[in-house]
């Protein structure tokens, strides 16, 4: 991706509030790098990383499925967003943050991200 993210370091995504891990993966999901503000165990990222590749893959499906059969414009995938109770988990190509989100502004990370 040529974006905005891409110049991000992990230790700037981790300065932002609220952010308390991120990381990269392969497309094929194998866990490229990450840095925790809290003991993420190597065995919880490396498993993130897996099922934000298949994500990825799921969503690149469904997008080139529509965009070929429905004449929509899909691709390419740009990012995808998980809230759920306490967390938030966002994915900008193949970089992504765990989120606590009552401590964040999400609207400020996305933007950071290049999710606009």
């Amino acid at each position: 991706m040529n974006k905005t993210e891409c110049n991000l370091s992990l230790d700037e995504l981790l300065g932002f509030n609220g952010v308390v891990a991120a990381g990269i993966f392969s497309p094929e999901g194998k866990l490229v790098d990450y840095k925790s503000k809290t003991d993420m165990p190597p065995e919880m990222a490396k498993m993130t990383a897996k099922f934000c590749g298949a994500v990825n893959m799921m969503y690149d499906a469904l997008a080139s499925a529509y965009s070929e059969l429905y004449k929509m414009k899909w691709v390419p995938q740009q990012n995808w967003m998980y809230s759920g109770g306490d967390w938030t988990v966002i994915i900008s190509g193949n970089r992504g943050v765990f989120v606590e989100s009552s401590k964040a502004d999400l609207e400020r990370l996305l933007k950071a991200l290049g999710v606009c």
